[in-house]
């Protein structure tokens, strides 16, 4: 685990230049996502250094540590909260997919408190969703308010 930690502080401290689009400042509908210059006379394609480096093997972070979150752990993604059955709480931390709802967010953070798992995207629950009896007193205001 010593190891596996000292690799993830290696590969924050990497030397990593910000691999840019060419052409990103000049057009704002280009996205900041990487694309592989293909102009026969783009400076970048052939490697001017002034004109930004390209992506290549030797930037990579270490395979032991590859695709893991900087906390330490692996990440897995959950739908359901029977997807959390069998993971390993010292090596893996969920996150909880962006399409699940507020009702069943709320079982699975409970059960992954229950077996000790770390939630990645964990949110205030009790903030979000109001009690029902809320609901009710305020219709009956409401009614009494009307006659």
């Amino acid at each position: 685990m010593d190891e596996r930690k000292r690799l993830i502080r290696v590969r924050t401290r990497h030397n990593k230049p910000a691999f840019k689009r060419r052409g990103l400042h000049r057009k704002v509908k280009l996205a900041d996502v990487w694309r592989r210059p293909r102009g026969l006379q783009s400076k970048q394609r052939r490697q001017f250094r002034a004109k930004g480096a390209l992506p290549r093997p030797g930037y990579g972070s270490p395979a032991a540590v590859r695709g893991m979150h900087p906390s330490g752990y692996e990440e897995v993604r959950v739908f359901t909260p029977a997807d959390l059955a069998g993971l390993n709480p010292d090596l893996q931390a969920i996150r909880i997919a962006g399409s699940v709802g507020n009702r069943k967010r709320g079982e699975i953070q409970t059960r992954a408190m229950e077996l000790g798992l770390k939630v990645l995207n964990a949110k205030d629950l009790a903030r979000m969703i109001p009690e029902p009896d809320e609901f009710e007193e305020e219709d009956d205001e409401e009614v009494n308010e009307d006659e």
